[in-house]
């Protein structure tokens, strides 16, 4: 019996694309199987081995994407997992809609984390940069306390960032929300270990195993549905930092930042004051994909200031807590 990585590389490698090319860029139906149906069998090892699961939704493609497996894979039950965002306060106005339509449309229940909340009660000060996105890291693990949550899903994935290319599938946690390289555990034949002690408790990561293309080839399978923002739009931005950042409650242009007019899309959404846009005319899904096919940048490197603060600087935040 071959393991999942040996049969998703046979089986992305093994059959020509739609056009009969064979390009590892155009995945055979199968292999979008085969992730399909590892992240339906983690969704429901978490549904069965912990008792206060919670997902993580921020209204961005992943998250979305986490979301729609989820339904798939207890359909046509309720979904036995409640939804919780982390409000930064400054995110983009198209993905908290599209957040609150979804939520609505299929009856979900979701709590909110709100890290203005925090600023107003003195809990938490603005950084000088403006940026809230490490912010976040408190209102989270109090949320994962406060709610009781042993499991805690997300859609962050292992080709996104280096610190993220270390995480298992099941990634514990210890009492203070901290993640320890050192205490990963293995997972050999798809077997999960949810096993913490009190007050601890397990990230868990249905997207691991994807990349950026898988995903939205998935998208364009299943016809999920995105924020506009993913696609080109005309949207009024400045340069900083080599990123075509959008105005907003967060702060706008400094002395010698023009504002200007442009045809962008944004490939990952979070904090308006540290998420880019880039430059393109890709307003289909078909499209998206193949622009990301011919990039060679990272969704995160090409467009989160954030994690340009340092080479360590999302492993440092995890270890504090953050997802």
């Amino acid at each position: 019996m071959r393991a999942a990585g040996e049969e998703r590389a046979a089986t992305a490698t093994g059959a020509a694309g739609p056009d009969g090319s064979g390009s590892p860029s155009v995945p055979s139906p199968a292999y979008l199987d085969v992730l399909e149906s590892e992240s339906v069998h983690i969704l429901r090892e978490v549904a069965g081995e912990f008792e206060r699961p919670v997902i993580l939704f921020s209204g961005g493609k992943d998250s979305i994407v986490v979301l729609h497996l989820a339904l798939k894979a207890f359909a046509p039950a309720p979904l036995p997992f409640v939804l919780l965002h982390v409000d930064t306060g400054h995110n983009f106005p198209e993905v908290m809609e599209h957040r609150d339509r979804t939520v609505a449309v299929h009856r979900l229940r979701l709590r909110v984390a709100s890290v203005q909340r925090y600023l107003d009660e003195g809990l938490l000060r603005e950084r000088p940069d403006g940026t809230r996105n490490p912010l976040q890291t408190v209102p989270l693990l109090d949320a994962i306390a406060a709610g009781r949550h042993d499991a805690v899903l997300g859609g962050a994935r292992r080709d996104e960032e280096k610190a993220r290319a270390k995480e298992r599938v099941f990634s514990l946690r210890d009492d203070f929300g901290a993640w320890d390289p050192r205490r990963q555990r293995p997972e050999l034949w798809q077997l999960y270990n949810g096993r913490h002690a009190p007050g601890e408790h397990v990230r868990v990561f249905p997207l691991s195993n994807w990349t950026e293309l898988d995903v939205w080839h998935y998208i364009a399978r299943e016809k999920v549905e995105l924020p506009d923002i993913y696609f080109a739009h005309d949207r009024t931005v400045f340069r900083r930092d080599g990123m075509w950042l959008s105005p907003g409650e967060w702060g706008g242009p400094k002395d010698g930042e023009a504002m200007e007019r442009r045809t962008v899309r944004f490939r990952t959404v979070g904090d308006m004051s540290c998420t880019g846009a880039v430059d393109s005319d890709a307003r289909t899904v078909e499209q998206v994909i193949a622009e990301i096919a011919a990039s060679r940048l990272t969704e995160r490197g090409a467009t989160r200031a954030d994690d340009r603060m340092s080479e360590a600087a999302m492993e440092d935040r995890k270890r504090e807590g953050y997802f």
